[in-house]
């Protein structure tokens, strides 16, 4: 418990920043709609491609959001099954993504730097994008239960800035380009941007909760899928390869872990609302999640690393 205490302290400035978006959104009636344009279409696709670019880039590398997409699709699935099972009031299509999806960019990358450091980042950033690809395909239709066939699941992905930012990045860094000296500080802005307005979104979406509504059954399975399903298969995942397959090195293992055990992603309550499926339902699981993060995160990577 020492080593979770130690690094509950370190990321006190994250949750201080988490606590002033509570403020804004309580208070100066802020909210994450106002920004999420430009966190979508301008800082993230930066943070995805400064990243990507200062990755040291393999085949097995470029394979890692595959792997990670794998991943959530496979418990997304297996959840869903079950979710079909236990719940009866049509909440189940939203577990899937409630299980497969994480809030891997606005909490994950600031707390990926500060345990990682700059290289780490990188690695963490092309896992991160598995799960942005699972959660505009694979989950959102499984989400929308028919209402959407699977062309307008791949127009999702396909309109995805953060993807072609990918594409670009890869592209670059296997032909030995890197980033102009001159944009280097613009980049390091622009992620320190994305860190600070990620954890106040967090923050203005938590001033915003009134409590859990509806179903205890699907709260539950929720958070066994997103934190204790997904934890095992990447430690799993991790003792797999360390042991036997011998393929990426400990900063991959690391950075899967991480993503396996972030908050359910706040892009849930979007998809929820749009599709008109269980979207209170959905909010209150999300916010639960987040709270409970803030200190499942410390305590699991103290066990962890």
């Amino acid at each position: 418990m020492a080593a979770a205490l130690a690094l509950f302290i370190k990321l006190i400035p994250l949750y201080v920043t988490v606590a002033l978006g509570w403020v804004a959104g309580r208070y100066l009636e802020a909210s994450g709609k106002h920004i999420a344009g430009i966190m979508l279409y301008i800082v993230t696709p930066s943070v995805v491609f400064s990243g990507v670019m200062a990755a040291p880039l393999s085949p097995e590398v470029i394979f890692l959001p595959f792997l990670v997409f794998g991943f959530a699709t496979l418990l997304a699935v297996a959840h869903l099954k079950l979710a079909r099972r236990v719940l009866t009031d049509g909440s189940a299509s939203m577990i899937p993504l409630c299980v497969g999806s994480g809030n891997t960019g606005y909490f994950g990358v600031p707390v990926a730097l500060l345990l990682f450091g700059e290289e780490g980042l990188a690695i963490y950033i092309v896992c991160m994008l598995g799960v942005t690809l699972y959660e505009s395909s694979v989950g959102y239709y499984l989400a929308a239960r028919g209402r959407h066939d699977l062309k307008d699941s791949l127009l999702r992905v396909a309109k995805l800035p953060s993807v072609y930012a990918f594409l670009t990045a890869v592209t670059l860094n296997l032909s030995d380009i890197s980033i102009p000296e001159v944009f280097v500080p613009l980049f390091d802005n622009l992620r320190g941007a994305y860190s600070i307005l990620g954890m106040m979104i967090i923050g203005m979406s938590i001033s915003s909760f009134r409590g859990l509504a509806g179903n205890m059954r699907f709260t539950a399975l929720a958070f066994f899928g997103k934190f204790v399903a997904w934890p095992l298969l990447a430690t799993a995942f991790w003792w797999l390869d360390s042991q036997v397959l011998g393929v990426y090195e400990p900063a991959v293992h690391k950075a899967i872990f991480l993503i396996s055990i972030t908050p359910i992603a706040a892009n849930t309550v979007v998809i929820a609302t749009l599709l008109d499926t269980s979207p209170r339902q959905t909010a209150g699981t999300v916010m639960l999640s987040t709270l409970f993060a803030l200190v499942f995160i410390p305590v699991m990577i103290s066990l962890a690393f």
